[in-house]
């Protein structure tokens, strides 16, 4: 257990510190935005970029990690949307926000340290394959879902045009794209360039995990407590449990490529669920809740998944 929460432990007290240094009116928000653009749109996107120039591509892109993990979060959202719809009586593009926090697990700020601590490199490599799709995919299945099922929306070539133009536009999109570039053409960066990638890298999940700290404070348990739990339920649960059933039942894939994928699948929703609730206007009391929610209980979780899958 104690090796457990030496992994666990100190990512989640970088995240209470932001979190303290807020409440304690140390750090304003003003604060935090700084840090969370700064994470988000250039030191993050740096981590990424490395870690798709350093991929071996042959190893790591095998399509049987890549369905076991998306099976998993697919299998969640929709589980998400039919409990918002039947249990709780939302409508239809209500139902699809919430869901949506069991798609869209907070795979970078969360996910990468701890499967770094906890299993090294290799399991890491396997989650950057992962992580490398995460938000195209996601992203695209939430807004074809909210687009079918709200009758306000834009037109569908509206919709495809929006969609492409964020795309295109997101720093974390760019970092992975320039880093597949390099890896594809075999360019060999020069040494010093190479030790300054090193220095951002460095301070991107640190920072990153500070500032989520501090979003945190925004959002607060409500009245949606059970939408929120069942959302949390999917993602620190039904998910991972799913990806483990077929990374290591089904297609029986090296253990490394079962404890990257089962780790990440476990993370807690990430903030992005709030920013889709947002971006619709739809449930984003129950978004919030679901974050704050999951990440607190996820310190829990994640030990249990830790434990399980150092005994495979």
């Amino acid at each position: 257990m104690s090796a457990l929460l030496q992994v666990v432990i100190p990512v989640f007290l970088v995240t209470a510190a932001g979190y303290a240094a807020v409440r304690l009116r140390y750090f304003t928000d003003a604060h935090i935005d700084g840090m969370n653009r700064y994470a988000i749109a250039f030191a993050v996107p740096a981590l990424l970029f490395r870690a798709a120039m350093e991929l071996d591509l042959a190893a790591v892109f095998d399509p049987r990690l890549l369905l076991s993990f998306y099976a998993g979060n697919t299998t969640a959202f929709l589980m998400g949307l039919l409990g918002a719809r039947l249990i709780f009586r939302r409508r239809p593009g209500e139902a699809v926000a919430i869901a949506f926090g069991a798609l869209f697990s907070n795979s970078v700020i969360l996910g990468v340290p701890i499967v770094d601590r906890a299993f090294g490199p290799e399991a890491l490599a396997a989650s950057f394959a992962i992580i490398t799709i995460h938000a195209p995919f996601c992203y695209l299945l939430g807004i074809t879902v909210m687009e079918i099922s709200r009758a306000d929306g834009r037109s569908a070539a509206d919709t495809a045009k929006a969609v492409a133009n964020a795309m295109l536009r997101n720093a974390l999109m760019i970092g992975l794209a320039l880093g597949f570039a390099v890896n594809l053409t075999g360019l060999a960066l020069p040494d010093t360039v190479l030790d300054a990638l090193g220095l951002v890298v460095a301070s991107a999940l640190p920072v990153a995990l500070f500032a989520l700290g501090g979003v945190l404070t925004r959002y607060r348990l409500s009245a949606t407590l059970g939408e929120a739990a069942m959302v949390t339920t999917l993602s620190l649960i039904l998910h991972p449990a799913i990806t483990l059933f077929l990374t290591h039942v089904v297609f029986d894939l090296p253990r490394v490529f079962v404890q990257g994928a089962v780790l990440t699948a476990a993370m807690a929703p990430g903030v992005n669920a709030y920013v889709f609730a947002s971006m619709y206007k739809r449930a984003e009391d129950v978004a919030a809740s679901a974050v704050l929610l999951g990440t607190v209980t996820s310190v829990l979780s994640i030990s249990v998944w830790l434990l399980v899958l150092g005994g495979i």
